[in-house]
């Protein structure tokens, strides 16, 4: 099925999503996405049903094509001390921040979020792979979130987040269980399962949230 483009014709409307919530490290990243009238694109989709190539490839042109864009991160230590639920609405507000024209309304991914500046917002229970607003923002949250973990590896490669991305994978906790935490690691979060005999081996399990 098509993706809409807008949700209320004649408004201007931004999209919004994150990345990285259910992570056992680092930042959680968030997108704020305006496109113009006129975008077509039938590639674009849900940043999870599309590969690392579709999805770097699409980052280009929604950059060169969207009306606006943003980027807003929360630290690890930021989540810790308020929660990754406020972490993540704070990460859409700040993506929201970096966006340089006015608009009409907020779209956002998800049923949680807080009013940002009186500004009318809908949540859209899987509205990334409904409008296409918001599926631009899960494609740049997801792709800037996974530079940022392909940093972090070279810093701790023992982690293998270039592959796992931080996610809860069989991998990572096994790691964390030989090798112990990282500045990058979120405290608040339940680290190690004892139920480590779980195949869990793909990031991408995860990514599905």
């Amino acid at each position: 099925m098509a993706l809409k483009l807008h949700r209320q014709e004649g408004l201007i409307e931004a999209g919004c999503d994150e990345a990285g919530r259910g992570c056992l490290a680092g930042p959680v990243y968030a997108a704020a996405v305006i496109l113009p009238d006129d975008f077509r694109n039938d590639l674009l989709n849900d940043s999870k049903q599309l590969s690392e190539r579709q999805r770097y490839a699409l980052r280009d042109v929604i950059e060169k094509e969207a009306v606006a864009w943003g980027i807003g991160v929360v630290s690890e230590q930021e989540i810790d001390e308020i929660n990754i639920l406020n972490a993540s609405i704070l990460a859409m507000h700040r993506a929201l921040e970096k966006l340089k024209v006015p608009y009409d309304s907020i779209l956002v991914d998800g049923n949680r979020f807080k009013p940002f500046k009186e500004i009318p917002y809908s949540t859209v229970v899987k509205g990334d792979a409904t409008y296409m607003s918001i599926a631009a923002a899960s494609i740049l949250a997801k792709t800037y979130r996974d530079d940022k973990m392909m940093c972090l590896d070279r810093e701790y490669p023992v982690y293998n987040w270039k592959r796992n991305k931080g996610y809860p994978t069989r991998e990572h906790r096994e790691a964390i269980r030989r090798c112990g935490t990282t500045k990058y690691h979120r405290m608040t979060f339940r680290l190690l399962d004892n139920q480590l005999s779980l195949d869990f081996t793909k990031a991408e399990d995860f990514e599905k949230e």
